[in-house]
C-alpha cells in the first residue's frame, strides 16, 4: 500500500473529484488547499509540480506526481485494491471500465464546454471532433445507464465515481438534458449516496 500522499485541492474544480476517490479507499493524505483568488496556482512552488498551474495534483511519497483528474483517480484504484473500485486487470470488463473511466474527459466534458460556452457559434464538425455532439454523448450515456444499475453493471467502481461526479455538476449548472433525463438522475442519485461522497463534502 501507498505511503501518506498529499493532495492539492480546492472544493471549487475537479479535485472534489478526487477528494472523494481518496475517502472512497480509504488513503491517508495530507491536503494543500489551493487559493485561486491568492494566485496560489501560479507560484514557483506549485508549478514545479505542475507547470500547467491546474488542479487537482496528488504527490506520491517518493516524489512522484500525478496530474489529470481520471489518472489519479485510475491510480488510485489499483493502489488500493481492496476498495474494489476497478475489474482486475484479467477481466474483459476491465475494457469497458477504461472505456467509461476515460469518456468523461474525451466526450463528456469537451461536448459540454462547447454547448455551455459556444451557444451562439457554429457547431463544431462532428466528422473532426472526438466527442462528436453533445447530444450524442447524452444518448450514449442514457443508453448505458438504462442498464444499470451501474456503468458495469452491479458494481460501483471508479468509473462511476467520475462519470457520476461529472454528471452531478452538469445538472447544478442546468446543462441541457440533464435534469429531464430519468435514466441520468436515477443514476446520479445513487452513486453520490455514499457515505464516501458525503465525507468528501464535509467542510476542511
Amino acid at each position: 500500500m501507498p505511503g501518506r500522499l498529499t493532495f492539492y485541492h480546492n472544493p471549487r474544480s475537479r479535485a472534489a473529484m478526487v477528494r472523494w476517490m481518496l475517502e472512497e479507499v480509504g488513503a491517508e493524505h495530507d491536503i494543500v488547499p489551493i487559493d485561486f483568488e491568492a494566485g496560489d496556482n501560479r507560484r514557483p512552488d506549485f508549478l514545479t509540480i505542475n507547470p500547467m498551474g491546474k488542479i487537482p495534483a496528488l504527490v506520491l511519497d517518493d516524489g512522484t506526481v500525478i496530474t489529470e483528474t481520471p489518472a489519479i483517480i485510475a491510480w488510485l484504484a489499483d493502489a488500493y485494491p481492496a476498495a474494489g473500485l476497478a475489474p482486475r486487470q484479467d477481466r474483459p470488463e476491465r475494457g469497458s471500465y477504461y472505456r467509461w473511466l476515460f469518456f468523461g474527459g474525451s466526450c463528456f466534458e469537451p461536448a459540454l464546454t462547447e454547448t455551455m460556452m459556444r451557444k451562439d457559434a457554429v457547431p463544431l464538425s462532428k466528422s473532426t471532433v472526438g466527442w462528436g455532439c453533445y447530444n450524442d454523448v447524452i444518448d450514449t450515456l442514457e443508453a448505458a445507464l438504462s442498464r444499470g444499475p451501474y456503468l458495469l453493471g452491479d458494481n460501483f467502481t471508479a468509473a462511476d465515481l467520475y462519470i457520476g461526479a461529472e454528471l452531478n455538476w452538469a445538472g447544478m449548472i442546468g446543462a441541457p438534458r440533464i435534469g429531464d433525463s430519468t435514466p441520468i438522475q436515477a443514476y446520479v442519485e445513487r452513486v453520490i449516496d455514499r457515505d464516501a461522497f458525503r465525507r468528501s463534502m464535509a467542510p476542511l
